[in-house]
């Protein structure tokens, strides 16, 4: 599902104008970035947790210059699942 999809869905179930619903997601997106990126997690109880995970320095290889290459430590942005939307997700899949 496209952001479009998801614009158009929300649209259609609110009755809200898509531009404004847009603007919502636009406006969703731009604070989860933000707080992520000065190193604060979202939480969204019921739906999931938007968070920062370090990746610790590791030894990796350059396989066509048969090379070490020193990776440095590094924050990732990780989504981690409330168990109610795992669950809801393994229900589905099984009915499939």
């Amino acid at each position: 599902m496209t952001k479009a999809e998801i614009v158009a869905e929300i649209a259609e179930k609110t009755g809200v104008e898509k531009v404004a619903v847009q603007a919502s997601i636009e406006a969703f997106m731009k604070v989860v970035k933000g707080s992520l990126a000065k190193g604060d997690n979202v939480y969204l109880r019921g739906f999931g947790s938007f968070i920062v995970k370090r990746r610790a320095e590791k030894t990796g290889r350059n396989i066509s210059k048969n090379t070490s290459v020193i990776i440095p430590a590094h924050n990732v942005p990780a989504f981690k699942p409330a168990k109610t939307f795992t669950e809801k997700v393994k229900k589905s899949v099984k009915a499939s």
